[in-house]
């Protein structure tokens, strides 16, 4: 089985945020991460965030792939015919054949996006219906198990960062929907023990030069404890004007 090491400071920094595979032949590879991001706007807060979190895994000497889901104008729906061959493994992975295999090559899975209406984004939450399918993200039911079982076990890291109009205590109130469909929902999936990092600015409608700038110092030490060390990289600057507020 796979394990986590902590190398001394003399290896080179992509040796000590790393994986070993056991055996005579032991060989050591670095993170796989996969950042899903959402957001509309290239210059918003969040590209911040992303920009932040890439630049802590590339220092980590990670792999790194960006599913930038607006960018790439990915399609939410999930259509008639698709859900029609929903249980159809592994045929069902047609549509969506590339974004399937970012998730079965990772290790890490992280998500940046803006919280609205408590909730996630409808592209992000279509990338879920579409992506995280039957046999890739869960087994179903079958004659010895009566009910599903997890399918990420190969992902060790979980990270959510995001933004949120609201103040804390009214997405406390309402129960944070977008938060806990990923960090339980998703969080259920993965690998049990998964290092997990979570940071959310609230009340960004109201935010400042100052507020966005602990948000992404805070992001930064999140992002350390992902990867399991701190590894400096000098941060983004905050956005200014009404992109500010994103």
């Amino acid at each position: 089985m796979a394990a986590l090491l902590t190398f001394p400071r003399r290896y080179p920094r992509a040796f000590r945020a790393a994986i070993v595979r056991p055996g005579n032949d032991s060989t050591v590879i670095p993170m796989r991460a996969l950042v899903v991001y959402c957001h509309p706007r290239p210059d918003s807060f969040n590209a911040a965030v992303r920009d932040l979190v890439q630049r802590k895994l590339h220092a980590a000497g990670a792999e790194v792939r960006v599913a930038d889901l607006y960018a790439s104008g990915f399609q939410p729906v999930l259509t008639g015919p698709e859900w029609q061959g929903y249980l159809d493994c592994p045929k069902n992975t047609a549509c969506v054949a590339q974004e399937v295999d970012d998730v079965r090559w990772c290790d890490t899975l992280i998500f940046v996006y803006p919280t609205w209406w408590y909730g996630l984004p409808a592209i992000l939450k279509g990338w879920l219906d579409r992506v995280l399918l039957p046999n890739v993200a869960f087994h179903m039911p079958d004659a010895q198990n009566r009910t599903i079982r997890p399918g990420l076990r190969h992902i060790s890291r979980l990270g959510i960062f995001t933004t949120c109009g609201a103040s804390w205590l009214m997405t406390q109130i309402v129960g944070a929907p977008g938060k806990r469909t990923l960090s339980r929902g998703v969080g259920l999936l993965c690998k049990p023990g998964k290092r997990t990092a979570f940071a959310a600015h609230y009340l960004m409608d109201s935010s400042t030069p100052e507020s966005r700038a602990r948000h992404l110092a805070r992001v930064a030490r999140q992002m350390d404890k992902l990867i399991g060390q701190r590894v400096p990289v000098p941060l983004p600057e905050p956005t200014t004007g009404a992109v500010a507020a994103e």
